[in-house]
């Protein structure tokens, strides 16, 4: 099985993107109102609702009692300001052990082998700042990085491979054009991806920002709720799966 995970097209090469305050600020302010409406504590819910356990490095166990989050918990819970704690913990070790482990990289486009036949494709921005990478004019540029991406696999991992990915960004054309008809039309929407990219990284620009428009719409969405299920539905887009046969990548690319 090939498969696709995507998460925001901002992050940097070896997964070192230093992301900005307003990023983890946006993710306590939302786990505050699961906290404030489910009456979690305030920890359990920056645990169980935010990407922090993760851009801590701690990888993806989510062990409650990992010596990291231990530390990252008893320092919240004496700290004067949580939000400050939360960024200041963050840059002690910045997107340490976040990066995938990855085969090969075509621009944009890496993917990595887990067993004899699951492969995972990453999409990160290689673009120079101020250029998107999702742009029409770079179409061609990422085609071809794919139609190279899918030769490699087609000679060296042979076998009936299952593409299947997993992002918010399957909810743009401007993404989706990049695949096979097949590949998008197989999408259908994930919920609760809460600790995960695929949902969280499209609140940031192919420079890393915070895109503010979006960010503000969505805190007053949340500030809104009276209820912990309404929160989920304050996301401008959900995480979407899809899938397709290898073939359909290697007939779509010709390769």
């Amino acid at each position: 099985m090939v498969q696709t995970q995507v998460g925001s097209p901002i992050e940097g090469s070896h997964g070192r993107t230093i992301f900005a305050r307003e990023f983890f600020d946006l993710q306590f302010t939302f786990a505050e109102r699961v906290s404030a409406l489910s009456e979690m504590p305030l920890e359990q819910a920056l645990f169980q609702y935010t990407n922090l356990y993760i851009r801590f490095g701690l990888g993806r166990g989510f062990d409650l009692e990992h010596n990291g989050w231990r530390a990252y918990v008893d320092g919240l819970r004496t700290a004067e300001d949580g939000r400050e704690w939360t960024y200041r913990f963050y840059l002690n070790d910045a997107e340490a052990n976040t990066a995938p482990s990855v085969v090969a990289t075509f621009g944009c486009f890496s993917y990595a082998l887990n067993g004899n036949n699951v492969v995972r494709l990453h999409f990160q921005s290689t673009e120079p700042s101020g250029c998107s990478p999702l742009g029409a004019s770079r179409d061609n540029e990422r085609r071809g990085e794919l139609a190279a991406l899918f030769a490699q696999l087609k000679a060296e991992v042979p076998g009936d491979l299952i593409v299947v990915g997993v992002s918010w960004l399957y909810n743009l054309h401007a993404y989706r054009r990049l695949f096979p008809p097949a590949y998008g039309a197989s999408a259908r929407t994930i919920h609760g991806l809460f600790r995960s990219m695929p949902l969280w990284g499209q609140f940031l620009n192919h420079r890393g920002e915070v895109k503010p428009i979006m960010s503000r719409s969505f805190l007053e969405a949340i500030a809104g709720q009276r209820s912990l299920a309404g929160l989920g539905i304050c996301f401008p887009f959900q995480a979407v799966t899809v899938k397709a046969p290898v073939q359909t990548f290697c007939r779509f690319y010709g390769v």
